[in-house]
């Protein structure tokens, strides 16, 4: 019997802020996998090594986690006053789907420096020295990002001496403005700050449900007997808990008419997120940091593809900042009430700072921008090998 050989297809592969993933330049990609569909679900699924009922992907790019279980496809953009557009798919690590719902918040940040380096950014708005703003639409929920990428020698400055928690080394810092991030859309699903939320089989909870960044459902931890300083060991080891997570978020998804039944959620992992907040209290990092009650303003612990995140969610941080800003909010609650311009959070690797610009209009709350410092690296470039599966 003869077999296909594999075929090649240019790719390079790098980290965003607490997350990697494989970048993709559109034109680059195999004819059939220019255009969504079943062939480019296929191609990415193979390139990332899905799906594995070992949950390793040992057999691909992925890291067996829902940070490293990513991929993004990039093309010059057609929009007015944009440089390129970003499509984020999120791959499924044990069986066969790509969630194409939502943004990466934390890849975000590479999307600028990939965008530069392959020539989608026109020459004439990249200077020789100093940040580069990047335009970029966020071609899943069809909005407008700006990444501020340091630019040296007329190249992409990577290395520097921000830190951010969550990431082993330091790099150069790369500011991300989420602008006007909800759109026309309604910034809270329900028109209420905070609902009641009755989920059979396990109970009735006040949850904030905004859509900001991404949609994500905030419970309060004590409502669920946790203190929000818990580690990812402390949850994703609990195969009860998890559950009640996942039965949780897609009650929740409901509730915020983005499904119409509960059977739905296991086709939308990726959104909405579901997240829960506490006042601030010591605690130890995973990376064995102490972060004290000056160092943050709550905790928040978020899940991701069922699993507590390691840190956080570029996009949930978007969620978080803009819910903490809004007086009556669950979040608002936890980190002080009163309205804020900024918020400080722990997370299971430490702490992260995000700006929201909101305001109040015909008694209907507005988000003009979120704002947050993240970093990225190319880690790799070049080829990635697949067997043809298209």
């Amino acid at each position: 019997m003869k077999h296909k050989t594999q075929i090649k297809i240019p790719a390079t592969y790098m980290r965003g802020g607490t997350s990697k993933g494989v970048f993709f330049n559109l034109q680059d990609l195999p004819k059939k996998a220019q255009f969504a569909g079943e062939s480019r679900d296929r191609m990415l699924l193979r390139v990332i090594g899905s799906p594995d009922p070992y949950g390793k992907q040992t057999d691909g790019m992925g890291g067996a986690t829902s940070s490293t279980s990513k991929t993004v496809i990039l093309s010059k953009s057609n929009e007015p006053d944009h440089d390129v557009d970003y499509l984020f798919g999120q791959v499924a690590i044990d069986r066969a789907f790509v969630d194409w719902s939502g943004n990466c918040g934390n890849l975000t940040a590479a999307v600028g420096s990939f965008a530069i380096a392959s020539g989608l950014v026109d020459a004439d708005r990249i200077p020789e020295n100093g940040i580069c703003v990047v335009r970029i639409w966020q071609a899943n929920i069809k909005k407008t990002i700006l990444a501020h990428v340091p630019m040296t020698d007329g190249q992409v400055q990577e290395t520097g001496d921000f830190e951010l928690d969550g990431v082993t080394f330091p790099a150069a810092e790369v500011k991300i403005d989420f602008v006007n991030p909800v759109g026309d859309e309604a910034l809270f699903p329900t028109g209420n700050l905070i609902d009641t939320l009755e989920v059979p089989g396990i109970g009735t909870f006040e949850v904030t449900m905004i859509t900001a960044g991404i949609p994500t459902i905030f419970l309060k931890g004590e409502d669920i007997n946790y203190l929000g300083t818990e580690l990812q060991g402390d949850i994703n080891s609990d195969k009860k808990a998890l559950e009640m997570f996942e039965t949780i978020r897609a009650y929740g998804a409901v509730k915020m008419g983005l499904i119409s039944s509960v059977e739905e959620a296991v086709g939308r992992q990726h959104t909405p997120k579901v997240a829960f907040v506490a006042p601030a209290k010591n605690y130890t990092s995973s990376s064995g940091k102490k972060i004290s009650t000056d160092d943050i303003d709550l905790n928040v612990r978020a899940l991701s593809m069922g699993l507590l995140h390691h840190a956080m969610m570029g996009t949930a941080a978007v969620a978080i900042a803009t819910a903490s800003a809004i007086p009556g909010t669950l979040v608002n609650q936890a980190a002080g009430v009163g309205q804020r311009d900024s918020v400080r959070f722990g997370h299971p690797s430490g702490t992260l700072k995000v700006g929201a610009e909101v305001e109040q209009i015909d008694g209907e709350w507005k988000v003009q921008k979120v704002s947050m410092s993240r970093s990225a690296r190319i880690l790799m470039q070049g080829t990635v090998h697949i067997p043809d599966v298209l």
